[in-house]
């Protein structure tokens, strides 16, 4: 696929930045970590070219510097908050990211558990972490917080909080998701550090809204897409403009923040080392854009995936309309339509020849294939063999998997397993698929190409089992589907 990020420039230039502001702060600077570390895949999507790791694979040039800090609320330990995108609670995803950064070189200092106020499965998560060799630490809830500043400010505040020991010059903040309290702690550490006397500072690193993009650049209409349901709003930062006299964008939480951020900084330092919310900021993303044109595009097929997405999780229950009415009015900023989606429209197409569900894929080369339902195989699987067919440049008409086989996995699927749909998913095929490239010379041709579906775009004119949706997303398939469920 088209290249529109420079990579390369973006690890070089950015630990550079992180660099000089850990200088400016003394050697002590609490850096609150946005986003995800090494899985975001949004900015991969929005910005071909960037490597969902990049911003591990740049903290891994200062690891000998750096220690991290995961954060965690005791509020999504009691709900079991899940992680929509692994479906894995908020407390096994803090032990998978302790043993993700220990085996990639970096020093996990310890957990704080945020929010608390004595709730028994904070305990009981603390205990789990103790035995686990795991530093624990807890900061309490703090009543007013955060706009009663002289209470935060104070023994009973922040000083309330327990102190977080670290070692490094760097330490990075980090937790599974928003809401966690990331600000917080870096901010109680500062008052801490500050009452043993030293003078630590705070940074943000968080690559969305892109600061030094315009404020209805794609991009950055993107990431208001992808943060629907938590109101987020990229705005124009008026701080920046008073302090500046220069355009830079930020989004609502922060601006809101900010006059609370300098009152606390002023109580700690005597005066705030920030202007705006857009000086916290180290985020160098926006100056490695290579292909501005590209990323548009990227970014205009990614609102329209997140579009599909909430229609898809209003249809089952999971939000309501005015997640889906926000990302609508986005498509009309951003001047596009689900028309703009070459596969959304094929799939339909064929769908409407047909007269049954139907699929398409857009390849690299912008080919479009298509595939229906039959009997035999539900339409994202016949897909696949579709498209591994073209690519391979196997005929049409050759059926790599020969119906004899097919009809004995129906048979096992309905009367030994207790199923209701006899036709094949997107794993079962690839599994036949596989077991027939030893003897078959077209299966295994057609197996090898399965790597150059990545990055490629999908739609479904009905909502894909969760089986197939995790098939597509491992092949690194971009899907989006009608929000129609299967009968």
């Amino acid at each position: 696929m088209k290249i529109g990020f420079d990579n390369e420039k973006y690890l070089l230039i950015q630990s550079e930045h992180i660099r000089e502001r850990i200088a400016k702060f003394g050697n002590k600077l609490y850096l609150e970590l946005g986003g995800k570390l090494f899985d975001d895949h949004h900015a991969g999507r929005v910005l071909p070219g960037f490597k969902p790791d990049s911003k591990l694979r740049m903290l891994s040039q200062l690891s000998d510097q750096a220690e991290i800090v995961i954060v965690i609320s005791a509020v999504d330990i009691e709900k079991n908050k899940i992680r929509g995108d692994l479906g894995i609670t908020y407390d096994e995803d803090v032990l998978r990211l302790h043993s993700e950064f220990q085996n990639r070189g970096f020093l996990v200092g310890s957990v704080v558990i945020t929010h608390y106020n004595g709730q028994s499965s904070a305990d009981l998560y603390r205990k789990k972490l103790e035995r686990l060799g795991i530093k624990a630490y807890y900061h309490y809830t703090i009543d007013g917080y955060p706009t009663n500043v002289s209470l935060i400010d104070s023994d009973e505040g922040f000083g309330h909080n327990d102190y977080v020991e670290t070692s490094r010059p760097l330490v990075i903040v980090t937790a599974p998701g928003p809401g966690s309290g990331k600000m917080a702690v870096c901010l109680s550490q500062l008052y801490n550090e500050h009452k043993r006397g030293v003078e630590a500072g705070y940074a943000k690193f968080e690559t969305f809204p892109v600061w030094n993009l315009p404020l209805k650049h794609p991009v950055n209409i993107a990431y208001e897409a992808a943060t629907a349901d938590l109101d987020d709003v990229n705005m124009i930062d008026p701080f920046h403009m008073e302090a500046y006299n220069r355009l830079a964008i930020n989004y609502n939480r922060d601006i809101e923040i900010f006059p609370v951020l300098t009152a606390l900084f002023e109580g700690i330092y005597g005066e705030s080392p920030y202007k705006s919310p857009t000086d916290m900021g180290v985020n160098m993303v926006g100056f490695c854009i290579c292909d501005d044109e590209v990323c548009r595009q990227a970014s205009k097929d990614e609102i329209i995936r997140r579009y599909y997405t909430a229609l898809n999780r209003m249809a089952e229950g999971a939000c309501n309309d005015a997640e889906v009415n926000k990302i609508a009015l986005l498509l009309k900023q951003a001047g596009i339509s689900t028309d703009d989606r070459s596969c959304t429209v094929a799939a339909k197409e064929r769908k409407a020849m047909l007269g049954m569900h139907a699929a398409a894929i857009e390849l690299a080369d912008g080919s479009l294939i298509t595939a229906g339902e039959s009997p035999l195989l539900g339409p994202s699987a016949a897909l696949l063999l579709n498209a591994t067919k073209y690519l391979a440049g196997i005929d049409h008409t050759i059926k790599l998997i020969p119906q004899m086989m097919i009809e004995p996995i129906q048979k096992t699927k309905i009367d030994y397993l207790g199923g209701h749909n006899p036709r094949l998913h997107t794993d079962e095929v690839l599994v036949a698929l596989s077991v027939l490239s030893k003897t078959d010379e077209n299966c295994r041709r057609a197996l090898t190409q399965l790597p150059e579906l990545k990055g490629c775009q999908v739609h479904s004119t009905v909502m894909l089992s969760e089986v197939d949706r995790k098939i597509f997303k491992k092949l690194g398939i971009g899907l989006t589907c009608d929000p129609v469920k299967k009968k």
